[in-house]
């Protein structure tokens, strides 16, 4: 080889070396370089700080992942009810997360024992904060039969631990999971050190609670303002100083990536999408749904050759018959079952049929407008902001300010608990001309069927008293309308509505609940039932599950084969 192709050659091999380098160089620090500015994100001297290495969302405790997709909501049997509510239509839900099993007895235990500790009852109006948050032992009662043993053992007796809890209105599985969400995320900020040790059990108090809202928003005004719990100097967190002196990533913001979504009731698309598992979406053709329960075939009895006859589920076999002959072709209950006591459907969801009815968010229609919109559908949006007092910082509210809600049987319900930010309705500031809303509550949008479109003014006398939302709902829906208010000396003074001038039982006040329970014949076991009942009443075949939405990307499997 001569002097001259070896001067090229170690001119090239320079060259592969320097484009290596400088590959590898801009490769490195891409992630933490913006390609907004070219500034340095988390740089040490401060500005931009943002969690570059998220990969996805963490399954929040008790949940399974749910994937989304195309699906048919609505009937897929004859109506022998003549109902006419869950015409089939075409509809899209994002991916979310939601309960494996039933809110169990021991899991509502838990919140029970937490106002408890945290709102001692002996003290003040602390009392009407556990009594609103405990469910309604008296459903078990019949007029022709003995349930005294439910009444006195079912919520808390060990036996029944692993037992879906029943009794429980619709206003209060939403507290429930308002209240989930803020010890989950409290636990994983403790966890990442943002909060100190054990301070969830030993610091918290009435006046110094965590919640989520508050923490992300004012975080000096989280646990009542006792900053010594999220005090660098007594958490595991070390905090960065800048050349200035100012300290930076003292508390976790949503950027962090560390903060979990809300624990929620799921919509009702969602409930039916999760419970049609994803088998016979596929085998089947979509588009018509042929799908009549949680699991694969149109029978209630399992075809599988070492579980053949056996029930797949938990419900009212017929008249006097809740669970089979015993110790023949028994479905192993009478009344609710344990959880997990028979196959999950495809998602690895239990009892999504049968056991117990579940609570979904939706507010009752006879409609689902998917003419409007066909993603993510839900009735029931009413948007608030956080309430502003004159400093300019928020509201937050106090042990001596807690919100309760007063229910139609009298009954007082905590909706805002302190530690938690005060919220308002949105007004023309969030609405002036915006195409997507225009106002705080969106129940009515687009409301009713054709039956019930006339003005019941037309028909009946107009009722005094009732005015506002409840004025456009009353046009269509002509619902009875029992009052409830206390004299001087606080005593409840409860007025009957005897009119036999009403024609529906709807209300913006009634809430969707799905799926067959152990008191039901199998006609209700098809996901696409759907029934309603007074959002603050309950009953013993009514429980909940929760859900959480996704963020990031549609699927968990990062490489997933399209075909």
């Amino acid at each position: 080889m001569d002097m001259k192709n070896v001067f090229n050659l170690r001119i090239l091999l320079a060259l592969t070396l320097s484009l290596a380098l400088f590959s590898c160089k801009k490769s490195s620090t891409s992630k933490n370089s913006s390609r907004a500015t070219g500034w340095n994100i988390n740089d040490k001297q401060g500005g931009f700080q943002f969690n570059n290495d998220f990969k996805e969302q963490a399954t929040a405790p008790g949940l399974v992942f749910i994937e989304g997709g195309t699906f048919t909501m609505g009937k897929v049997q004859d109506d022998v009810m003549h109902d006419w509510n869950n015409t089939p239509n075409q509809q899209h839900v994002q991916s979310f997360y939601m309960d494996e099993t039933e809110v169990t007895n021991k899991m509502y235990l838990e919140y029970l024992d937490w106002l408890k500790r945290v709102y001692p009852p002996e003290e003040g109006n602390f009392k009407l904060i556990l009594e609103g948050a405990l469910p309604d032992t008296l459903v078990w009662r019949n007029r022709l039969g003995y349930a005294e043993m439910m009444i006195e053992n079912y919520l808390r007796h060990p036996g029944y631990a692993e037992y879906p809890v029943v009794g429980v209105s619709w206003i209060q599985a939403v507290e429930f999971a308002n209240w989930r969400t803020d010890r989950v995320n409290e636990a994983y900020l403790e966890d990442a050190g943002y909060i100190a040790r054990d301070a969830k059990l030993n610091a918290v108090s009435a006046g110094s609670t965590f919640n989520t809202d508050t923490y992300i928003t004012a975080p000096k005004l989280a646990y009542g303002g006792n900053d010594s719990i999220t005090n660098p100097e007594n958490t595991r967190r070390r905090v960065q100083t800048t050349a200035a002196g100012d300290t930076i990533n003292v508390y976790a913001s949503r950027e962090t990536g560390l903060i979990s979504p809300k624990y929620r009731l799921p919509s009702e698309a969602e409930w039916e999408y999760a419970a049609l598992g994803m088998s016979d979406l596929r085998s089947y053709n979509v588009y018509r749904g042929r799908k009549k329960y949680p699991w694969t075939g149109q029978y209630t009895r399992s075809g599988k050759r070492k579980t053949r006859g056996d029930q797949l589920a938990n419900f009212k076999q017929g008249k006097g018959d809740y669970g089979g002959i015993a110790g023949w072709s028994d479905d192993g209950a009478d009344i609710t079952a344990q959880v997990m006591s028979y196959d999950p459907n495809d998602y690895g969801l239990y009892d999504m049929a049968g056991n117990v009815a579940e609570w979904v968010a939706d507010v009752y229609r006879p409609i689902v407008d998917d003419e409007f919109n066909d993603f993510n559908y839900y009735r029931g949006n009413v948007y608030t902001k956080n309430a502003i007092d004159e400093n300019g910082q928020v509201k937050v509210v106090t042990p001596e300010s807690v919100v309760f809600d007063t229910l139609n049987n009298g009954k007082l319900v905590a909706r805002n608990l302190a530690g938690e930010i005060l919220q308002v309705p949105v007004d023309d500031n969030e609405t002036y001309l915006r195409t997507n809303f225009d106002e705080s509550d969106n129940i009515n949008f687009r409301d009713g069927d054709r039956r019930s479109s006339r003005s019941f003014r037309d028909n009946f006398s107009e009722e005094e008293g009732v005015t506002g939302k409840e004025t456009e709902t009353r046009k269509m829906y002509n619902s009875p309308k029992h009052r409830i208010q206390r004299d001087s000396t606080g005593k409840l003074l409860k007025e009957y509505d005897r009119s036999n001038q009403r024609t529906s039982l709807i209300n913006d006040e009634v809430r969707v609940y799905k799926g067959g329970s152990w008191k039901d014949r199998d006609y209700w076991l098809d996901p696409a039932q759907r029934r309603f009942f007074p959002q603050d009443m309950a009953t013993d075949y009514i429980g909940f599950r929760c859900a959480m939405s996704r963020v990031g990307s549609k699927s968990q499997a990062k490489n997933k084969t399209k075909n």
